[in-house]
């Protein structure tokens, strides 16, 4: 819990920057806000891809008693459906080539679990619907990332009992690549689950494994190390000398970017690997950190604490340097970069007595940071309060509130898309008139990924862990992991 006198200190050496928005708005380009209406899933590890198509989920019935997919591409909104049945479906990722994955219900109910199996749902170009299926005595997957090529990873259980079992499944997690029909288990790196979230253009795959069975006392999990795999080989990619670490995101040169505990398991850095070598990037002063994302560049945003207080600021790392991008309020962290260098993310407002506490941002061309809902009609139809991807394009999706309503956004969250209006089109982005084709009204809940160690106060090394977990459920929707609704 921050002192109200660090709270005072705060506030008086930002009072100035919270004007800035305003004085220089008029420098950045203005955007057309799409207003997608409350949707029913996470924002996924990928929504919108450069060709400007952004994937959402939404209810699929007029009594909103199943989600489905939905994709939006220039004003376009198209209804993916779910497997066949009465099931659900929502999306995760999707390629360039326009390859789509979700996942979904298949109407079975788990003889394990006695609750609904939850099944990997590839969409391919010509309308097919395809479950991706499980392992051998299995029956649950969930698809994590899919590539330009169709190659999906993500993760399956079988059916040997695991308490530690990542996904809920109560049967061991096991990393998989699906391609053509055929489902791989990659392996572990010698404990019982793995995970494998990120795969990039060549075939290179990422994600974290147990490197052993044995519960370690500080974190209370197997020791969790980062791995690349490649050619049937998984690579243990190793820690900055504590027993968890995870990787968070995988380019196209095989570089790889996450967090590590540090010896003791007290700390955790962000890291970066490549070639090899494990580096550790350090924070802005104070003790903890982690990446969230890189470009194929080699920059790395994320969160880290600035030095002598429980304050995290959004990060930019490039070309050996972190650069500390400000807050707006206090706390402030970063999700994603695109090939221009632009940052989006969020930060928590100072002063604010009732719900949104946080506003979503953008930087770029060297900041400050920017409010992002500056840079909207006045009119708009939603209040900004998480960024969480910014395309080559420019196009920024997230989570908004309606306006003028004090509600958490797991609750009331509507998803965004901002779409740039270049060429200083003055009237196109005054025009802010919700497109209608892409508002599907319901009242489902949005559980948005959030930062869940982005907290007050420092948590402690075993919090760092079933926050990892809770990002996990957050992220992708899986039951079991235990989410606590926050702003």
């Amino acid at each position: 819990m921050k002192s109200r006198t660090l709270i005072l200190a705060i506030a008086m050496t930002l009072f100035a920057a919270l004007t800035l928005p305003v004085q220089l708005a008029a420098q950045h380009t203005r955007y057309k806000l799409i207003d997608f209406g409350p949707s029913g899933i996470a924002i996924p590890g990928r929504p919108s891809n450069n060709r400007g198509t952004v994937v959402f989920g939404a209810c699929g019935d007029r009594d909103c008693a199943v989600f489905h997919s939905f994709k939006w591409r220039n004003g376009v909104l198209t209804d993916l459906g779910a497997l066949p049945g009465n099931n659900s479906s929502g999306p995760i990722w999707i390629s360039d080539s326009e390859l789509i994955l979700a996942n979904g219900s298949n109407g079975a109910i788990d003889p394990l679990t006695g609750t609904p199996e939850q099944r990997g749902v590839f969409f391919t170009k010509d309308g097919q619907v395809i479950d991706i299926g499980t392992l051998d005595g299995g029956n649950e997957s969930f698809g994590l990332a899919v590539n330009n090529r169709g190659e999906v990873v993500g993760v399956a259980s079988d059916s040997i009992p695991d308490p530690f079992s990542l996904f809920g499944f109560g049967t061991e997690t096991r990393a998989i690549l699906w391609q053509k029909g055929v489902m791989q288990d990659l392996g572990t790196l010698g404990g019982p689950d793995a995970i494998a979230n990120l795969v990039n253009e060549r075939g290179q795959v990422a994600g974290n494994s147990f490197i052993n069975s044995t519960p370690n006392t500080i974190t209370g999990v197997p020791t969790s190390d980062p791995f690349l795999w490649e050619n049937g080989t998984m690579l243990d990619l190793g820690t900055l000398g504590g027993t968890f670490g995870i990787a968070n995101w995988l380019n196209n040169r095989g570089q790889v970017v996450g967090q590590s505990n540090l010896v003791g398991d007290l700390t955790w850095h962000p890291f970066l690997w490549e070639r090899g070598e494990l580096k550790d990037l350090g924070t802005l002063g104070g003790d903890d950190g982690l990446a969230m994302w890189l470009n194929d560049a080699g920059e790395v945003v994320g969160e880290a604490d600035l030095p002598g207080s429980a304050v995290q600021h959004a990060f930019l790392w490039r070309n050996g340097v972190m650069t500390d991008l400000g807050s707006l309020g206090t706390d402030s962290a970063a999700f994603s970069i695109n090939s221009k260098g632009q940052v989006v993310g969020l930060y928590f407002r100072i002063g604010v007595t009732m719900p949104p506490f946080r506003h979503s941002f953008l930087w770029e061309n060297s900041g400050p940071m920017i409010d992002l809902n500056t840079l909207i009609p006045a009119n708009s139809s939603l209040e900004l309060v998480e960024a969480d991807d910014i395309n080559d394009r420019g196009e920024i999706v997230g989570v908004g509130v309606p306006a003028g309503v004090h509600c958490f956004p797991d609750f009331c969250g509507h998803g965004f898309v901002l779409i740039p209006c270049n060429g200083g089109d003055a009237e196109r982005c005054e025009d802010n008139a919700v497109d209608q084709s892409a508002v599907t009204q319901n009242n489902a809940t949005l559980i948005t990924h959030g930062l869940t160690i982005l907290t007050q106060g420092r948590p402690t090394p075993s919090a760092i862990v079933a926050a990892w977990r809770a990002r996990l459920a957050q992220r992708y929707h899986i039951r079991g992991l235990g989410v606590s609704p926050r702003d």
